[in-house]
């Protein structure tokens, strides 16, 4: 049997196993395909689920199912809100538990209590947490199962909020907030998005793959508080390189030639793989974005720079290139300020910029397993992009289009089109954020999947 060198995750004899780490001939090797090895800390933990009134309570059936594929046991409380959006039968067929309703059911209370039933839990999520029950746990207010259990648990309480713009940025929603953090409790997200009332803003609830990271880290800090929470998630272990921003290519000390990326989508990558785990390096050109928490960052101004800083970053399990790099440089860059004289323009010799995806690309020792590249386009964006990706030996080509009436160089919004190969996967206009997530978790489907 051949030594294995790619960057695979693998479990032998129990041992997980870091990517430059080989395997000697004869070794059996398990992929790492088991949802469990994600967050091995969620294994037996007890979760109690409150689902409170909201659309985004159908999204808490994947929650409840990625809990389970770990190994966690999970009891739901269901609100008359929250049973507007899901069923109690399709909430206890995932959950593989009753699930508890009616603070006022003598059969329920009789096998199950209420104050029982809150401190058996290692741990209470309420998600979607509505503004309503929100209040309602500010305030004390006890009127139902779920207000009540929650009044009377012993545990760590978790909320993850999802309501409307106008009423997450509400001053009662915020003092309402501020008190339920100052008690302890725990606040997951909420993200940015589009709602289903239309708008677009803050509101939106955390993905389940987001809380289900929460809840992990929630726990590694409490019972292993020296523990990296970044290394937690399914992508840990894994390592990332993100490009991101414009690059600046000077024609002199106080001027360049740039374009108009603001780096938010490639920044936005970087937070969202270093959230599933993954050591990530940002490679970034002059942007005013903030960095990621978790991201290792290097900043840089040009191409030559970026090229030299990723293949210094090398080796990576993926490449992200986001970032919008400038075509061409300055051939010979003035070292004085060029000045204006007699109306005369300055003749600008320019010089092919190094193609930084083309070159992570190639094949070779150092080649990421998976490598994304990004077309920006301003017509004909799908064909331009197939055409792109057979050019670049890239294997994923996310393309968008950057004309000025889309509004996506320095908007909070994009529209891609991603491809994989032959396929092609036309998303619907999301958030920058949202972008990043999916394309965050289509990463880790691919490299987890594939070992």
């Amino acid at each position: 049997m051949p030594v294995v060198t790619s960057p695979v995750r693998a479990a032998v004899a129990g041992c997980a196993l870091a990517p430059e780490h080989t395997l000697p001939a004869g070794t059996r090797l398990i992929l790492m395909s088991d949802p469990k090895f994600d967050f091995p800390i969620l294994d037996g933990k007890r979760i109690l689920l409150i689902i409170s009134g909201g659309i985004a309570a159908y999204k808490c059936l994947d929650l409840i199912r990625r809990l389970k594929e770990r190994g966690a046991k999970v009891r739901c409380i269901l609100t008359e809100g929250g049973s507007k959006f899901v069923t109690p039968l399709s909430v206890a067929a995932l959950s593989e538990e009753k699930v508890y309703t009616d603070l006022w059911s003598l059969t329920d209370e009789a096998e199950m209590g209420h104050i029982r039933l809150s401190r058996e839990a290692d741990l209470v999520v309420v998600a979607p947490a509505s503004a309503n029950i929100l209040a309602k746990m500010a305030a004390g207010i006890t009127d139902d199962l779920a207000t009540t259990a929650l009044l009377a648990t012993d545990k760590p309480v978790m909320v993850a909020p999802a309501m409307n713009i106008m009423m997450w940025s509400h001053a009662a929603t915020r003092a309402n907030i501020a008190t339920l953090e100052q008690r302890g409790v725990v606040r997951i997200g909420p993200g940015v998005g589009d709602m289903a009332c239309g708008e677009t803003g803050s509101g939106r609830m955390s993905e389940p793959m987001e809380i289900l990271a929460a809840i992990a880290g929630f726990f590694q800090k409490t019972e292993s508080p020296t523990h990296r929470l970044e290394a937690l998630g399914p992508l840990r272990g894994w390592r990332a390189l993100v490009t991101s921003g414009p690059t600046h290519e000077p024609i002199d000390p106080v001027r360049y030639i740039a374009n108009r990326s603001s780096g938010k989508q490639g920044h936005a990558i970087a937070a969202a793989l270093a959230r599933l785990g993954a050591a990530v390096t940002l490679v970034s050109g002059p942007t005013q974005e903030p960095v990621p928490a978790g991201v290792s960052i290097v900043q840089v101004e040009s191409a030559l720079d970026m090229l030299a800083a990723c293949q210094d970053a090398l080796p990576v399990d993926v490449a992200v290139c986001a970032a919008a790099v400038a075509d061409w440089r300055v051939k010979a860059t003035a070292s004085q300020k060029l000045k204006k004289e007699g109306g005369s323009l300055p003749a600008l010799e320019l010089a092919e910029n190094p193609d930084i995806l083309a070159t992570l690309s190639r094949a070779g020792r150092n080649r990421p397993a998976l490598v994304v590249g990004f077309a920006a386009e301003t017509e004909k964006v799908v064909a331009h992009a197939r055409a792109k990706l057979a050019r670049k030996g890239c294997d994923w080509i996310v393309a968008n289009d950057v004309s000025p009436s889309s509004g996506t160089f320095g908007g909070t919004n994009n529209t891609v089109h991603l491809l994989r190969g032959d396929t092609l996967e036309d998303w619907p206009p999301l958030s920058k954020e949202e972008v990043a997530q999916r394309l965050a978790m289509a990463i880790a489907e691919h490299l987890v999947g594939t070992g």
